[in-house]
């Protein structure tokens, strides 16, 4: 399978670090795609646990390269503490490639997310003040700039005083101070100094491997329903997160791809605002979270935990087209006497079974369960579908059914061997 997307079929979290982490042992490209520092993906490999941001998961494998596309926001800051970060606990870098045409993520874009988040009031997103969504922002309206124009200092000054021209009013309307062009142009071209053995143009790079049918794996962050199109909108992330996008933002035709991969949690959880219709409010999701250690990778905010929704689910597989599932976590789950799966909504007393567009709608929907059996039987060994017990292969099977989608891998535990391999 020489080019495979993962994405996230739920509200994010979903493991797919775990599942990037694998399939980037045989990999020779990884490409993140979009985003920016507000996802982050956790590893759990045989150097350690780690958290990347804006680095690709794939980085833990020295022989593959690992692209950040051009869909990517760049905070060059963050992304040299990472690099520190990674040096520091011996891991090789080397591979990394940070295309000239990902955008760049400016101090006055984190304080705009920030201040318009908070002038939200009570209809507050609950970004993680990273400055991802005015970045965004910035590059439709075509005065962004990208990680190219630091290799050209004096281009580099000259753009930026251009854009704070125009972002004098935008800045002072929600009380934030001229930035200083000259200070801010010689902060970014320091650390443009560190960056540069590490920019280039990456499109190339990606047309080889394709052509030579190399192992490509193309890193989704967030989820599909953060997508601005498909998502809960507007409590969505500011990409396009779904296989479409993560194509896009990665320089691949779609004709190109050859499998994609929906990660979804054995149950679902969600950082921030906007409605979850199986959240749960009661101890049983509580001891979802504190098992789980359900807290957000970047914020580190407790996340919101309910049971399994699989239209929500379905609405995803649907959207990307999966050829097949990773379901994670499903180790969280024994021990529970009874599971529940959200299988249909009501809505104003009649029953559907699709994914409501507007949030409002959503709000009154009630989940409408199907319930079944728990485990008692530890399953972290497992690594065959005969190890797993009668009543975790029967929930299994149900969630293939609902996604409408082969569930092909397993997790069981933290560790990237922890899984099953269908």
């Amino acid at each position: 399978m020489p080019v495979t997307a993962v994405v996230g079929g739920h509200w994010g979290d979903e493991g797919k670090g775990k599942v990037i982490n694998l399939l980037a042992r045989d990999a020779d490209l990884v490409i993140r795609g979009h985003g920016g520092a507000n996802a982050g993906h956790t590893v759990v490999n045989e150097q350690g646990r780690f958290a990347v941001h804006l680095i690709p998961a794939g980085i833990f494998n020295p022989r593959a390269l690992c692209i950040i596309g051009p869909g990517v926001a760049v905070h060059p800051g963050l992304l040299v503490a990472e690099l520190d970060e990674l040096g520091a606990r011996e891991i090789d870098t080397a591979g990394l490639r940070v295309s000239t045409a990902a955008h760049l993520v400016m101090p006055y874009h984190q304080s705009l997310d920030r201040a318009e988040d908070e002038a939200r009031e009570e209809r507050r997103l609950g970004t993680t003040g990273r400055g991802i969504g005015p970045t965004y922002v910035d590059k439709a309206r075509r005065v962004g700039l990208r990680v190219g124009d630091m290799l050209n200092p004096a281009m580099f000054r000259e753009k930026l005083r251009f854009v704070l021209d125009r972002k004098y009013h935008e800045l002072a309307a929600v009380g934030v101070a001229r930035p200083e062009a000259d200070a801010m142009a010689d902060e970014y071209l320091r650390l443009a100094e560190r960056l540069e053995p590490y920019i280039t143009e990456t499109q190339p790079l990606v047309d080889e491997a394709v052509a030579r049918g190399r192992q490509v794996v193309l890193e989704g962050a967030h989820a599909t329903l953060l997508d601005l199109d498909h998502g809960t909108y507007p409590y969505v992330t500011s990409s396009n997160c779904t296989v479409a996008g993560l194509l896009q933002g990665s320089g691949i035709g779609p004709r190109r791809l050859t499998r994609a991969i929906g990660v979804y949690k054995a149950y679902c959880s969600r950082v921030g605002e906007g409605p979850f219709p199986t959240e749960l409010f009661d101890a049983t999701g509580d001891r979802i979270r504190e098992i789980g250690h359900e807290y957000g990778t970047t914020t580190g905010r407790p996340r919101r935990c309910g049971w399994f929704d699989a239209v929500a689910g379905r609405h995803a597989s649907r959207i990307n087209a999966f050829d097949g599932i990773a379901l994670t976590r499903l180790d969280l789950l024994t021990g529970f006497p009874e599971l529940r799966v959200c299988v249909a909504y009501e809505l104003d007393g009649a029953q559907i079974d699709y994914f409501p567009s507007q949030v409002e709608t959503l709000d009154r929907c009630q989940p409408i369960y199907e319930t079944f059996a728990g485990w008692e039987e530890p399953v972290t060994g497992a690594r065959g579908w005969a190890d797993l017990p009668p009543n975790a292969q029967a929930y299994v099977r149900r969630l293939e059914v609902l996604l409408e989608a082969p569930v092909q891998l397993i997790g069981v535990g933290e560790a990237r061997e922890e899984i099953v391999q269908l």
